[in-house]
């Protein structure tokens, strides 16, 4: 199996900064888009930032302006550099990825994370 590795996620109040990070469990050949979701307690999950294979970035319009998406391809990480933060980002926080190929199993398609949780205090 093939996993995707959350972390950095916690408490801060309003108008602080997080950064979290997503790591592959295995030794990975190619990751194609990888993206963060978002899901607060009663409502569905929701796109907040995508990261093509090439680089290309598109966010959610709540996020967008505040929230930045990088990937390091060596280290096959992503990340979510979190700014200016408001109570409503308060959610478990969920790094996906619809394709990766990884040594000793081949080809995965819709992988996701266990999720990290954000609380953002006012």
């Amino acid at each position: 199996q093939v996993q995707l590795v959350e972390s950095g996620g916690g408490l801060v109040q309003a108008g602080g900064s997080l950064r979290l990070s997503c790591a592959a469990s295995r030794i990975i050949f190619s990751i194609n888009n990888m993206d963060w979701y978002r899901q607060a307690p009663g409502n569905p999950r929701e796109l907040v930032a995508r990261i093509t294979r090439d680089g290309s970035t598109n966010y959610s319009d709540s996020v967008k302006g505040r929230f930045t998406v990088s990937r390091d391809n060596a280290n096959n990480t992503v990340y979510l550099q979190m700014n200016r933060l408001k109570p409503e980002d308060t959610a478990t926080y969920y790094c996906h990825t619809d394709r990766v190929q990884a040594r000793g199993v081949g080809v995965r398609y819709d992988v996701w994370g266990q999720g990290t949780q954000v609380t953002v205090s006012s």
